[in-house]
């Protein structure tokens, strides 16, 4: 379930600034504007600080012109108080030289034309919205097409915004259109949909019920012609290779509120017909077509019940035969969550990343026979490989982070090591010295193993205790891994070790290790929390068991709720967005097919709820000892801010230390990085203040 444990910080000089306001929403009020803070410069000395997160960047969403001599990619950055902002950069592969493309300020989703003449991406608009916008490879002749119009519905796992058709003629784009359904933001305020929540409150309260449709923009004279329409979604565009049809994802059930399905659709352009392509009761992510144009592959899953908000099935790569819809599952050779695919320039191998054992690495599949191989990175590196593409020659261009930094972009050729094109964290970790990251595997209460990431303190004393701060990941599907984490190398910096641990529910260790967690929340997971502790203390004697912390986001703060019922090890807890009362949980969430799919039936159905019950933290109220600060997006609509407003009154009904921390306009994983500065400066401090011995003596 939900979003991990945010892994950035900022520094204490700006933690009584709010942050930059989230940034604006299509059609919606912009927030109000934060107070001016200045971006602090890069730390000095060799420790990694909070201040250094300004300058961290990382790479993502690359994409190879088409002869192969160059790569978009989008450049995240930090360097502002607000949320991060993505910018587009251009890769020359002969020289290695990456610089920012020069036809825009801001953007991304940068997509080439098929004679590689064009660049279409989405940005910035003069009317302050977002927009559709295209030009030279170049970067010269610019010129915005289309307006983009967004939702605050809740549409989870959305692929390709937009792509050109293979002329270059026209741009295939999905935008939200205005509301027909009732408004359920008037006077009085009629509900009827059982989606009435957005995702995300801010700043209208409920659904806007806009849906997303297909539209395509003429390139010479920017008309927009509206291509579908209809009481259902449609996204993932796909242009196929003869430019007569489009592939889409839509859930057309009778009511797609109550059973999340989305199935791929044909849309042929010149008659605007519709047909159904795939006709399953799972799920399909992602459509792209083989260069011949006679199969589809996508990311597909086989279970009839999917939740909305989160997958417990691992996605493989599948293909589709488009003209008589045969199915073939490509990556069932392979136990492993994988993600998007691409074809090679021939058709004849599918490309996907596979997630293992805390890493993220490049697979190769046959569509033929399903046989896979890893292409990289080497096991060796502990890479993440967060994006990718290859040419026609083999050539591999990716963006992947290490133990070492955040995600940079890398070029493979045939038979060559890894060669990082870009050194965008050159600046802020020169001179730095990054923390170690252990691996540990140990059996856990019922001979399950089970591999933890331990983050050792950064250039600690042999001697001393350190303290150790438990950090859990959301999902529960979700994995850790050693690469670059910077709040766990901020954690080393003051001496403390971090722990990660890969508790079963976890992804990248096989789809029977997921599964695990099935109608057993906070139950064998809490318990492997617990195990792993117990075995880095029998490890390292250095650690001190005397000050431990927790904190967690997502699933990982319900976790750390249930965690300080069970026990009173930890000297303090930090819970995000989190679950205190699963019951309330399920009926005021945004998703309401989260704990359908965990339990196999509605809450009401087989005393499910009695379950439900039985593991939620505010039962065990009395037993808590820990003190506990909440922190809370104040508009997320996942977890209703009412799962800690409860739990906040029944810690203060027993005399627990307790603090609730909401952050204004923020959702379900906090964006505003005047927000995230606060956050980490109130951990570290409300876990300062319960450690009750010295820190250990740090030498720089």
């Amino acid at each position: 379930m939900r979003l991990g444990l945010l892994t950035v910080a900022i520094p204490a000089l700006i933690v009584s600034a709010c942050g930059r306001a989230a940034e604006k929403r299509d059609g919606a009020a912009a927030a109000p504007a934060p107070a001016s803070v200045d971006v602090p410069p890069v730390s000095p000395g060799p420790q990694i600080a909070v201040a250094d997160l300004f300058h961290l960047r990382f790479a993502t969403d690359v994409q190879l012109s088409p002869d192969g001599s160059h790569a978009t990619f989008t450049v995240i950055n930090n360097d502002r108080v607000g949320a991060p902002w993505s910018q587009i950069w251009m890769a020359d592969l002969a020289s290695g030289r990456a610089v920012p493309w020069p036809g825009a300020r801001e953007g991304s989703n940068a997509r080439w034309s098929k004679d590689g003449s064009r660049i279409a991406f989405i940005g910035p608009t003069t009317n302050g919205g977002s927009g559709v916008l295209a030009g030279n490879a170049d970067g010269t002749g610019v010129a915005a097409l289309a307006d983009v119009m967004s939702s605050n519905s809740p549409l989870p796992q959305i692929g390709e915004r937009l792509a050109w058709s293979p002329d270059g003629n026209s741009v295939a784009y999905v935008s939200a259109v205005p509301a027909t359904d009732p408004d359920m933001n008037g006077d009085p305020i009629v509900i009827t949909r059982y989606w009435y929540r957005p995702a995300t409150s801010y700043p209208l309260r409920f659904n806007d019920n806009r849906r997303l449709h297909l539209s395509a923009v003429d390139v010479a004279s920017k008309r927009v012609r509206q291509l579908t329409t209809g009481p259902y979604d449609e996204h993932s565009v796909a242009w196929s290779p003869d430019g007569a049809e489009l592939a889409f994802l839509s859930d057309r059930e009778p009511d797609p509120d109550m059973f999340f399905n989305y199935d791929i659709y044909l849309l042929n352009v010149a008659s605007g017909a519709i047909r159904q392509l795939t006709q399953t009761r799972s799920n399909e992510y992602r459509p792209v077509w083989s260069p011949d144009g006679r199969f589809i592959a996508y990311e597909g899953l086989k279970r009839p019940m999917t939740s909305s908000e989160t997958n417990s099935e691992d996605t493989h790569v599948w293909t589709v035969d488009v003209g008589t819809g045969g199915r073939r599952e490509v990556g069932a050779a392979v136990d492993n969550r994988q993600g998007a695919p691409q074809w090679s320039a021939d058709g004849r191998q599918l490309f996907a990343t596979v997630q293992s054992q805390g890493g993220v690495g490049l697979f190769e599949f046959s569509p033929r026979d399903g046989a896979a191989v890893r292409v990289l990175p080497a096991t060796e590196v502990h890479g993440t490989v967060t994006s990718f593409a290859v040419g026609k020659d083999g050539t591999a261009v990716y963006s992947m982070a290490t133990p070492a930094a955040p995600a940079e972009l890398y070029v493979n050729r045939t038979a060559d090591l890894p060669h990082p094109v870009t050194t965008l964290n050159r600046e802020p970790l020169a001179g730095k010295t990054i923390a170690d990251v252990e691996s540990v595997r140990f059996h856990s209460f019922d001979a399950r193993e089970i591999e933890v990431f331990l983050t050792r303190p950064a250039r600690a004393e042999t001697t001393g205790k350190h303290p150790m701060i438990v950090m859990i990941h959301g999902g529960p599907h979700g994995q850790q891994g050693p690469a670059f984490n910077h709040r766990a190398q901020v954690y080393a910096a003051r001496g403390w070790a971090a722990l990660m641990v890969n508790y079963r529910g976890s992804t990248g260790y096989g789809q029977k290790f997921s599964d695990a967690i099935a109608r057993d929340q906070d139950g064998g997971e809490a318990k492997d929390v617990l195990a792993a502790i117990d075995a880095v203390l029998a490890r390292h004697p250095w650690i001190d068991r005397e000050r431990l912390g927790v904190e967690g986001q997502s699933y990982g703060g319900q976790l750390t709720n249930w965690l300080v019922t069970q026990t009173t090890r930890f000297k303090a807890a930090v819970p995000a967005a989190s679950i205190s009362n699963l019951v309330s949980h399920n009926y005021m969430s945004v998703y309401h097919d989260y704990l359908q799919q965990e339990y196999g039936a509605k809450p009401h159905a087989g005393g499910i709820a009695d379950m439900l019950w039985e593991r939620s933290a505010i039962r065990f109220v009395n037993r808590v000892k820990t003190p506990v600060m909440f922190i809370h997006g104040d508009n997320d609509q996942l977890v209703n801010p009412a799962e800690i407003e409860q739990f906040f009154i029944a810690l203060k009904d027993v005399g627990v230390e307790t603090v609730m921390v909401r952050y204004p306009r923020e959702g379900h994983g906090i964006r505003e990085n005047g927000h995230i500065a606060d956050i980490i400066n109130r951990s570290i401090a409300w876990y300062e203040r319960h450690f009750k011995n010295p820190m250990p003596r740090v030498t720089n």
